[in-house]
């Protein structure tokens, strides 16, 4: 019999880092974790850009894909998201370009903006401006959690180490648009310079990546995606406080393209799943204080594990700045989280969800998204 017919699953995979691995040992969980989901029935496996964390190995995506490619046969990979300012575009191109020849129809390349403030007075990424503050509140089922600023008044020293190495400059992400036009024109063989020279980015030319932008609000990320017509990516899992509104944005911006006539979501759940609630709630512990690692500014800290986590107590500034995090978690057995991320699906109208799973034991991990392919009727 036939499988009843399912929105599709991804994987978002950070490539973390568990209290006693080396990096290696992260990278090498990602390879096997990428085969495991191709088995499983997952459609996408898409790696994330964070650099200077000790808890997180997936600071190359590009390259990382590319492995993930060569170590699996079917599974669509790629990138969510490339963050634009830290390239330049014909470096993107020649990259995503290698990774589509060698390995046609199975490459996924996702802008994000990610960048500096322009200004002390602009907020730093990710952070809510206090005005926009809201009380939590459920929509038809599904928690939307006031917004928490993050960083507060000054970026952290991390961040600001990060855009000097990787050579930002404040306002360098309103090139965005030009820059992902720029992109998509050395693959069409559109792109001209300033004087009208056309260029051939080999091996680029010809090639065919499925293009996405990820947007976290209702800002430019949001309307650009419709603008062009492209597939956009919403983030419940980090900024669950804008999901609704950063997808409203895109659908009342959207017009169709030659390769999509309707609006097209994957939005981002965080989950962890066990055969039962009590063991998934005890994987659980450490993912507070992981949290907090990157709320704080500090970085992703290595996962610790289980045990290792119950004896650290937050004190309660600290556990308010992560809270939605916590709210926002899908932790249980397979049919409670389904049943959870049915309800995200439903209220979101997202055609398709993007799983990322956090768990010291890689085999915990593995065995998370397994259970929930099951459940789901992958």
């Amino acid at each position: 019999m036939p499988k009843p017919s399912v929105a599709p699953l991804s994987v978002l995979d950070l490539s973390p880092v568990s209290a006693g691995q080396t990096p290696g040992d992260a990278l090498r969980s990602t390879l096997a974790l990428a085969a495991a989901a191709e088995a499983s029935g997952y459609s996408r496996y898409w790696l994330a850009e964070h650099h200077l964390n000790t808890g997180v190995a997936g600071s190359a995506p590009h390259i990382l894909a590319g492995l993930v490619a060569s170590a699996t046969k079917t599974i669509r990979v790629g990138t969510a998201a490339t963050l634009l300012g830290n390239y330049r575009p014909l470096q993107i191109a020649e990259s995503i370009g290698t990774l589509a020849a060698v390995f046609p129809d199975r490459v996924d390349l996702g802008f994000g903006r990610s960048g500096p403030p322009k200004s002390s007075s602009e907020p730093a990424p990710g952070v809510v401006p206090a005005a926009e503050a809201v009380s939590d509140h459920v929509v038809d089922g599904l928690l939307i959690p006031a917004p928490r600023p993050i960083f507060g008044a000054v970026l952290p020293r991390k961040f600001r180490l990060q855009g000097e190495l990787l050579g930002r400059f404040p306002g360098d992400t309103d090139n965005f648009e030009n820059d992902i036009q720029d992109i998509i024109g050395f693959f069409t063989g559109e792109y001209r310079t300033k004087h009208g020279e056309e260029v051939t980015a080999t091996p680029a030319l010809g090639q065919s990546p499925q293009f996405w932008v990820h947007g976290s609000t209702a800002g430019p990320s949001a309307r650009l995606a419709g603008k062009l017509g492209l597939p956009f990516g919403a983030n419940y899992h980090v900024a669950p406080a804008g999901v609704l509104d950063s997808i409203a944005e895109y659908r009342a911006h959207f017009k169709p393209s030659a390769d999509l006539r309707e609006p097209h979501v994957i939005v981002s759940a965080d989950v962890l799943v066990a055969p039962h609630e009590r063991q998934a709630q005890r994987l659980g512990h450490g993912y507070a204080q992981w949290v907090h690692g990157i709320r704080s500014g500090q970085g992703a800290i290595p996962y610790p594990s289980p045990e290792d986590a119950l004896e650290v107590q937050l004190d309660t500034e600290a556990k308010d700045l992560i809270k939605d995090r916590l709210d926002t978690r899908f932790v249980g057995d397979p049919h409670q989280v389904s049943e959870r991320l049915r309800t995200l699906q439903r209220v979101t109208g997202a055609q398709e969800l993007l799983i990322t799973t956090i768990a010291h034991d890689p085999a915990d991990r593995q065995n998370s998204y397994q259970l929930l392919a099951e459940a789901w009727g992958l």
